[in-house]
């Protein structure tokens, strides 16, 4: 046994905690269809938001784990429920009244408002695999449509009619008397509107495999259940997918988590067994609102690739996937920073300590360098005092600062120079806020130019740092850190920054002179 996998058998990172109870489904022997079989679900009812994606990312960190733990071959499926109807038309997408017209169709039956598809749920689909595509993911993706309407699902569908009353039993247990009485596991597709039907069997022939109803204008109908001539509920959908498929593992929102008895127990009714689960916290806007597809409420996954690199997202998407996340535009250049840490530490760690380090579950064994030289925090700080329009002005501090760095020896730090110059223009620039000093703040703050003008110390950012710190000291800040906050509301005109002393080395001595000077000045 490798080191690695000694030490991931140790390890309490979530996904090789996840990985170990999985592996004990196969303890004996391996599954009978020669690989473990790892599943995600995603509904195009809207565009695909970051969560549709982190739930991708999740389940990628786990079967990457096993493969570190286990031989068995594995596969990831990410399956689209795009024959559901559309219930609700979403609100950030063109064509409202064109979709209108097609409530209740199933998605792929919806014409697509952006006129770039063949329907609604292709073009949401297309979206998520493109999505998933950037970030490198080995999925194979299914479609509902085609599952059910190829023949793939037909043994499952034939067998749900044969078993119609024990799921049903499990399913009415859970509804409230009302809905009782018009609820059916068969959501039958109308042969004339094309409109997925909410009504109830009037007969289950188990025999022919065929379902009896009456639509809404009172006619009778008697339709198949198999080659997609009805769908099943999405509650019993997902069980009868865990049999089908021979599902052995899923995440999913905590808000599946009081249904997962029921999927269970419809995937045994079924004659399949229940796969292994997660259950994860949900993700927030910046208000604290459930993040939505039909709201579009949130970060998208094109807008925090429009400030930060893919590794800072799958960075914050590993952490603490059982808390409830707030995902707005603040919380970028915390993961960037943390990352690049998380890099630099993995380089001088043991097994274990890679075992348990974000990045591993990020790259697997293929875990790059760092190359910033100066953090995201800082390039935003100085994008801010130098009014940056570009990354060649980031440049030209950074290279004073590190004369050995170039854009071409540093792409990750090229890189995060223009994601700066875009962040700060887009979020710092219009929020900056300077305020006057107060006669103690200005005291300091001359002092502290004055001592800058005599410094003959370099650009060490330890000893500017210890300097810093002296001022504060000398002019009595109590607590310390007022001074500190001084800095950075009268100076950066932002609430908080950097560690000044290495925010000096990098901008400049004389430059933080004339800085603070001019905004004493004014």
């Amino acid at each position: 046994m490798s080191t690695m996998r000694e030490a991931a058998m140790n390890s309490k990172a979530w996904p090789f905690v996840e990985a170990r109870a999985l592996l004990k489904r196969y303890e004996n022997k391996a599954p009978e269809k020669g690989y473990v079989l790892f599943e995600t679900g995603y509904g195009p009812s809207g565009l695909p938001h970051i969560g549709t994606f982190g739930e991708v990312l999740r389940t990628t960190m786990i079967l990457r784990a096993f493969n570190v733990i286990s031989d068995i071959p594995t596969k990831l499926i990410c399956f689209s429920d795009d024959l559901d109807g559309m219930r609700k038309i979403p609100g950030n997408v063109p064509q409202q009244e064109m979709l209108a017209a097609h409530m209740h169709k199933p998605l792929t039956s919806v014409p697509d408002p952006f006129g770039t598809h063949d329907s609604f749920g292709d073009h949401n689909n297309a979206m998520l695999r493109r999505f998933l595509d950037t970030f490198g993911f080995q999925y194979e993706f299914y479609s509902a449509r085609e599952f059910y309407q190829t023949g793939q699902f037909d043994e499952i569908l034939l067998r749900a009619a044969a078993r119609y009353d024990d799921i049903m039993a499990v399913m009415l247990k859970s509804l409230r008397e009302e809905r009782r009485e018009t609820y059916s596991i068969f959501l039958p597709i109308h042969p004339e509107t094309g409109r997925v039907l909410y009504v109830p069997m009037k007969h289950v022939d188990a025999d022919k495999g065929e379902v009896t109803f009456d639509d809404p204008d009172g006619r009778e109908w008697t339709l198949p259940v198999t080659g997609g001539n009805v769908k099943l509920q999405w509650k019993p959908d997902f069980g009868a997918r865990w049999a089908a498929l021979d599902v052995d593992f899923e995440m999913y929102g905590k808000e599946h988590a009081t249904n997962t008895a029921i999927y269970d127990r419809i995937c045994e009714i079924l004659g399949g067994r229940k796969p292994n689960h997660f259950s994860y916290e949900l993700f927030l806007d910046e208000s604290g609102q459930k993040i939505s597809k039909s709201s579009g409420n949130g970060i998208s996954i094109d807008e925090w690739l429009t400030y930060a690199s893919t590794e800072s997202l799958s960075y914050f998407m590993y952490l603490k996937p059982k808390t409830a996340k707030r995902m707005h535009f603040d919380v970028i250049p915390k993961a960037v920073d943390e990352y690049h840490q998380q890099l630099k530490a993995y380089a001088t760690q043991d097994d274990a300590g890679r075992a348990n380090n974000p990045v591993f579950h990020i790259h697997g064994h293929d875990v790059p360098s760092s190359d910033m030289v100066v953090s995201f925090a800082m390039l935003l700080n100085l994008a801010s005092v130098s009014g940056a329009e570009d990354k060649d002005t980031l440049w030209s501090f950074i290279q004073r600062y590190a004369p050995d760095a170039s854009a071409d020896k540093n792409p990750q730090m090229d890189q995060a120079a223009g994601f700066a110059v875009q962040y700060y223009n887009d979020f710092v620039k219009p929020t900056k806020v300077y305020r006057a000093p107060t006669d103690q703040e200005r005291a300091a703050l001359t002092d502290l130019a004055e001592r800058l003008k005599s410094w003959d110390g370099g650009l060490d950012a330890e000893e500017l740092q210890t300097m810093v710190f002296a001022v504060g000291k000398e002019h009595a800040f109590d607590p310390l850190r007022a001074w500190f906050t001084a800095l950075y509301e009268v100076l950066l005109g932002a609430s908080q920054g950097p560690r000044f002393g290495g925010f000096i080395a990098l901008y400049g001595v004389d430059e933080t002179v004339a800085l603070i000077e001019q905004q004493l000045a004014s």
